[in-house]
């Protein structure tokens, strides 16, 4: 495979339908859970049809990273369309919610090959200085997907059975298969390399234990949550020790220490905690203090999706004129900008204050993460690409992971030590939130509770958006920079 490969288009199309069914599957789930549940009953287990897929998608990046690397692109995305094909048919006979959830799990398994695998290959096929456009062809993908979901979910619950949720990925999955299968051709390529099967277990235990806990302690510190830490912690140390003494380690110390690599990282990390926070409080915030519709909260938030593929698209085409570095520094402004915005946000305050956070926001996320993609694949050759882009999805999925459980455990927090004292229970904030809240008598009370603490709550994201400047500062002026000019 190489960038004079014939019919790149096709291939690209192939990777944004792989891309599409990872992207539209949480807002579509999100959408039919209700009456999913309802029927397959076990409420209590809710939230782990979505905590399980990112569980073992995180889990599992890394590794699907580096058998590329290994054995191929077109093996590893092939095996990964496979498995979230056969979960997806899985998941629309599922019988009850332990079943669900262990489907969504293989699901995830499928989504941890797919993402950073499919990077990969765009990264193969394309130049730096063109990679950065098609990048931001994939943002759109996601950005889309965010939108497209609700809407085909609520037409599917309310048309047809529950079920094709999941078994509509089935046509998109086989088309896209289907060309990667016919035109995706990569060299023959000879290693004779022992596969660490310790360390990529080790790994995944470590990283499985660390989600359950994190999913655990958004509600409380539980001692499943704390025996869960204590089992990622030994796993981590354990996976270490394993590292240093592998032949061919499944994560390369060397190559995640690199300094672009590292720095890049970090910065998406932290970019991700802030953006978890935005998706999940802003249209809360909207609603509920600024009493606004749904509608309105929706197009607040809508805003992120329009900025961020502005940005990307943006950025590459500045590539070659200003470099890597700059563009990240500049997305890595952007990014506290917006959250500057949400601190500022009062009860009196306007929509449009928080869409333009939002936007401002995406604006930044788009330079940001296709300057940090691009400078992490460009810091490496072609066999470890695989691994390198894996670990730029990981550093996303864990950002948004650890965001969502420290920032739910502020406003947690906040809301257990507001109105004098007395908490606000789920009954109270839920009847809010559905509209019958209007007429409790006690609903300016839960507002302005709802304001300080969602006010601490985008305090701590700006803090985590302060993060990202030094970060991307940090990263070197890397030979990165200077290929994609020479590129151009």
């Amino acid at each position: 495979m190489s960038e004079n490969t014939p019919y790149r288009g096709v291939v690209v199309a192939a990777i944004m339908a792989s891309m599409a069914m990872i992207a539209i599957e949480a807002t579509i789930v999100s959408t039919a859970m209700p009456q999913i549940a309802a029927q397959l009953g076990q409420i209590n287990l809710y939230s782990w049809v979505f905590s399980s897929f990112l569980l073992t998608q995180t889990a599992t990046t890394v590794v699907f990273g580096k058998l590329a690397d290994i054995y191929g692109r077109k093996p590893m995305i092939l095996i990964g369309i496979t498995l979230f094909l056969f979960a997806s048919v899985l998941a629309g006979f599922a019988w009850s919610m332990p079943s669900m959830i262990a489907f969504r799990l293989l699901q995830g398994i499928g989504a941890g090959a797919i993402q950073p695998v499919a990077m990969t290959v765009v990264a193969d096929l394309f130049p730096g200085n063109q990679r950065g456009k098609v990048q931001g062809y994939l943002a759109s993908v996601w950005a889309l997907s965010a939108v497209v979901g609700p809407l085909l979910g609520s037409l599917i619950i309310h048309n047809l059975p529950w079920a094709w949720i999941f078994w509509i990925n089935v046509p998109v999955g086989i088309l896209a298969a289907l060309g990667f299968i016919f035109f995706l051709h990569e060299e023959k390529r000879t290693r004779v390399v022992s596969i660490d099967v310790l360390g990529a277990a080790l790994f995944a235990i470590s990283i499985s234990a660390l989600m359950i806990a994190l999913t655990e302690m958004e509600t409380s510190i539980s001692r499943s949550a704390v025996l869960s830490m204590v089992v990622s912690v030994v796993a981590l140390v354990a996976f270490v020790w394993q590292e240093r003494r592998a032949e061919a380690p499944m994560v390369a110390p060397d190559l995640w220490l690199k300094r672009p690599i590292a720095f890049a990282n970090l910065a998406v990390f932290f970019a991700s905690m802030s953006i978890m926070g935005l998706t999940t409080f802003l249209p809360m915030y909207v609603q509920t203090v600024l009493n606004g519709s749904p509608l309105v909260a929706g197009f607040a938030l809508t805003m992120l999706l329009l900025g961020w593929p502005c940005g990307a698209t943006i950025a590459s085409r500045q590539f070659a004129r200003f470099g890597l570095r700059p563009i990240m520094i500049v997305g890595s402004l952007f990014i506290p900008v917006g959250t500057g915005l949400l601190v500022l946000l009062t009860p009196s305050s306007s929509a449009i204050v928080a869409g333009a956070a939002s936007l401002t926001m995406g604006f930044g996320m788009g330079l940001l993460n296709i300057g940090a993609l691009v400078l992490t694949q460009e810091s490496v050759g072609w066999s470890e690409r695989g691994s390198a882009t894996a670990s730029n999805v990981f550093s996303r999925n864990l950002g948004s992971t650890l965001g969502a459980a420290i920032l739910g455990a502020v406003l947690t927090y906040g809301l257990a030590h507001s109105t004098n004292g007395q908490p606000i229970t789920p009954e109270r904030l839920q009847a809010l939130l559905n509209g019958t809240g209007a007429f409790l008598t006690d609903a300016k009370p839960i507002r302005q509770a709802l304001q300080q603490a969602l006010h601490t709550t985008f305090i701590v994201m700006m803090l985590f958006a302060l993060m990202i400047v030094p970060a991307c500062i940090f990263v070197p002026r890397a030979r990165a920079s200077r290929h994609i000019q020479q590129q151009a």
